[in-house]
């Protein structure tokens, strides 16, 4: 049996049912290459100190090193956090990760990062299932990294779990709403969202890049054990782009 295959570790919310079979679906098409998956708790997302704790380090290394144990080729955090948090979390964790696991990290939120460096303007839309508090939170960082946050539309949910339940209608329909103010890009911000599978025909109606959180990682990964993202078909233009001309 040939050792050949390329292997990305996903880090997974522990209450989110979108993102693997998202995830394993992107790469369904791409021969040798596999998603594995490795989760620790998050139930809530909310500005508390509680809900913060969810995301300290040490749970997210301890499932890191489960993915470690399969010699995967990238170990990829798969969730939004340092949206509200701050772009530095995801940073210290990439860097924790390799030193903890001596394997490469990405996140979704430094994917989504590079994907919007590359448009020719910095008007955001951003769509999420948060609430109004966690949503002004990840504007305020955006906008202090020079983005103007042009529209932006929220569901107000706080259960992790519950964020699966909005239905791709009601994402496609936010996302047309945010549409309206032209921005240069529309990020979905959310793993456990349905989003990834919108990208694609959103492009095409409205005319403006859709970028997913749960796809952009994703898109990073490729790059990252050596497949092109290119390789990826249908779903969405950032798969057209080369994550390793950009960082």
């Amino acid at each position: 049996m040939s050792r050949k295959q390329a292997l990305i570790g996903i880090l997974t919310p522990s209450s989110n049912t979108v993102l693997e079979p998202v995830t394993a679906a992107i790469l369904a098409g791409i021969e040798g290459v596999s998603a594995h998956f490795s989760r620790f708790p998050v139930t809530e997302i909310a500005l508390s100190d509680k809900a913060d704790a969810q995301f300290d380090s040490g749970p997210m290394l301890s499932a890191a090193r489960l993915l470690a144990d399969a010699h995967v080729g990238v170990i990829s955090w798969s969730g939004t956090s340092a949206s509200w948090l701050g772009f530095g979390r995801d940073e210290a964790l990439c860097k924790e990760i390799h030193e903890g696991t001596g394997i490469a990290a990405c996140t979704s939120v430094l994917a989504l990062n590079e994907l919007l460096a590359c448009c020719p303007e910095r008007r955001l839309g951003l769509v999420t299932p948060y609430t109004a508090d966690v949503q002004e939170r990840i504007t305020a960082n955006y906008r202090r990294a020079g983005y103007d946050v042009v529209s932006e539309a929220h569901v107000g949910i706080s259960n992790n779990y519950a964020f699966a339940d909005v239905s791709a209608e009601a994402v496609a329909e936010l996302c047309r709403n945010v549409a309206k103010a032209k921005p240069s890009a529309i990020v979905i911000m959310c793993t456990n969202m349905r989003g990834a599978e919108l990208a694609s025909d959103l492009e095409a109606e409205l005319g403006i890049p859709v970028y997913d959180s749960a796809a952009a990682v994703v898109w990073k990964a490729l790059a990252m054990v050596g497949i092109a993202p290119g390789r990826v078909a249908g779903w969405g233009s950032m798969f057209s782009s080369n994550p390793a001309e950009i960082s």
